[in-house]
């Protein structure tokens, strides 16, 4: 069966942000163009970040959500020091929430963002 890579940004057992995949079947429509299953969503934002941007450590908000990147290069930094480029035509799925009774502790949880290289970041987010 044919598959779509979801890379999902998560905060793991031990209060920190983490990437993982998880497969989405492609289960519907025809052999020239293989469907998932709907999924809901609750809106979307865009989102124009010049270059130079970085923000702080945070968590996702409330909502876990979609982040495709439309142009540009974004890089998402965890607390291991690790960084992850996405690039225009990519995205990952965030959904680090701040564990259940935590208090929002920057050199313990969530994740920074950027933008990289010499061309304007443009994401969109879809609310999951």
């Amino acid at each position: 069966m044919t598959t779509f890579t979801k890379t999902i940004l998560f905060t793991d057992t031990d209060g920190k942000a983490r990437f993982k995949d998880e497969l989405i079947p492609l289960g519907g429509g025809t052999p020239a163009a293989m469907l998932s299953e709907l999924f809901a969503s609750g809106g979307y934002q865009l989102r124009h970040s010049p270059v130079g941007f970085r923000s702080q450590f945070h968590c996702t908000g409330a909502a876990a959500q979609w982040v495709f990147i439309l142009q540009g290069r974004m890089g998402i930094g965890l607390q291991d020091g690790s960084l992850r480029e996405f690039k225009a035509g990519e995205h990952f799925y965030s959904a680090d929430h701040l564990p259940t009774g935590a208090t929002f502790d920057p050199a313990l949880h969530g994740h920074w963002s950027c933008q990289i290289g010499d061309e304007p970041l443009v994401t969109l987010f879809v609310r999951g």
